[in-house]
């Protein structure tokens, strides 16, 4: 399917009707297959340092591999992949509060920021010596200096990349995110940071949540903690790249004076941070909400194996995981002269 065919389907999908719902179960119960092997997988030891999102997309390409994807099945794959991804991404606000992000200090925030900042600049410039193509060098930086895949596949709901290039970028993120969170609590000990140093150099920098939470801990409970609040304050950083991603593409496709739409899924994560900030959140609703999202991104991630062709991806070369890996050396070592010379 070329990316035109795929871009006009997917543009085609709108919130069913009870008359048009039932066309979408096949392809939902399809998604439910690698979500729940990647939520499940999560459990064996040897891969819980890997997200449950991670394991689902990874199963969900080897599902499209060797089974395809199967016509009466497309529906509702994409309903899930560009709709309940948006409902995800929303309720990641409610793990966040401006206290939290109050709690790094403004030197702290400022690091964080100006980390993300850079990192996207430098990765989209390098992006173009390498001749990575434009959206896919969003995608990785957009998962590079924010939070991994939860990020692509936001930044993705307005790049419009093919899939082949979100799998790309989660791939990147996750390579390279683990390789950090495996090397930190090393580092830090070698290069003798402070606990509270060491937590939010994990969290200005490592890639996904888990394995933000994975690596600090392992430097003990001050830095752990620390590290992810850090790294939730990065994650409210979501919405300016994302609305700043679509700014990119209007300029990129020529569409001059166009208003832009407002991807409403920002509007919604930054209403439930500002709602979690007033403590209107009913403590029911904030229990289940981690295990809420966590569910249905793994869900989109899920789809989004199964919208995935291997060899499109493989097609795409080498040039991008170098772009990766040089994205993720530049967020961890810019953050760490930052935190020792600035902030410690």
């Amino acid at each position: 399917m070329v990316h035109s065919a795929h871009t006009a389907a997917v543009s085609a999908v709108r919130w069913p009707t009870l008359s048009s719902a039932t066309r979408l179960v096949p392809g939902l119960v399809y998604c439910l297959i690698p979500a729940a092997a990647g939520l499940a997988l999560h459990r064996v030891p040897a891969l819980g340092l890997f997200s449950p999102m991670i394991l689902a997309v990874v199963v969900g390409i080897a599902l499209r591999s060797a089974v395809g994807l199967p016509r009466v099945t497309q529906a509702g794959v994409t309903f899930v992949l560009k709709r309940l991804l948006r409902i995800a991404v929303a309720l990641l606000g409610l793990q966040l509060t401006a206290a939290q992000v109050a709690a790094v200090g403004p030197t702290g925030v400022a690091i964080i920021a100006f980390s993300l900042v850079a990192t996207f600049v430098f990765t989209k410039t390098v992006g173009r010596w390498l001749g990575v193509p434009a959206p896919l060098a969003e995608l990785i930086a957009a998962g590079t200096s924010i939070c991994g895949a939860s990020a692509v596949v936001a930044a993705n709901t307005v790049t419009q990349a093919d899939d082949e290039d979100a799998a790309y970028a989660v791939a990147c993120v996750t390579v390279f995110g683990s390789i950090a969170m495996l090397s930190y609590p090393a580092l830090g000990a070698a290069l003798h940071l402070a606990p509270r140093a060491v937590g939010l150099w994990a969290g200005a920098s490592i890639h996904e949540i888990a394995q933000v939470v994975a690596a600090a801990f392992q430097s003990g409970q001050q830095a752990g903690e620390f590290g992810t609040v850090a790294k939730l304050t990065r994650v409210a950083m979501l919405a300016p790249l994302v609305l700043s991603l679509g700014a990119l593409r209007r300029r990129r496709e020529g569409t001059g004076g166009k208003p832009m739409p407002m991807p409403w899924f920002i509007l919604g994560f930054v209403a439930l941070v500002a709602l979690n900030s007033l403590h209107a959140v009913p403590a029911v609703v904030k229990d289940w909400a981690p295990g809420v999202t966590t569910s249905l991104l793994t869900l989109a991630l899920a789809a989004m194996g199964l919208h995935t062709h291997v060899g499109r991806m493989a097609a795409k070369g080498f040039a991008p995981l170098a772009l990766g890996a040089l994205a993720s050396l530049f967020i961890a070592g810019l953050s760490l002269v930052l935190i020792v010379t600035v902030w410690a």
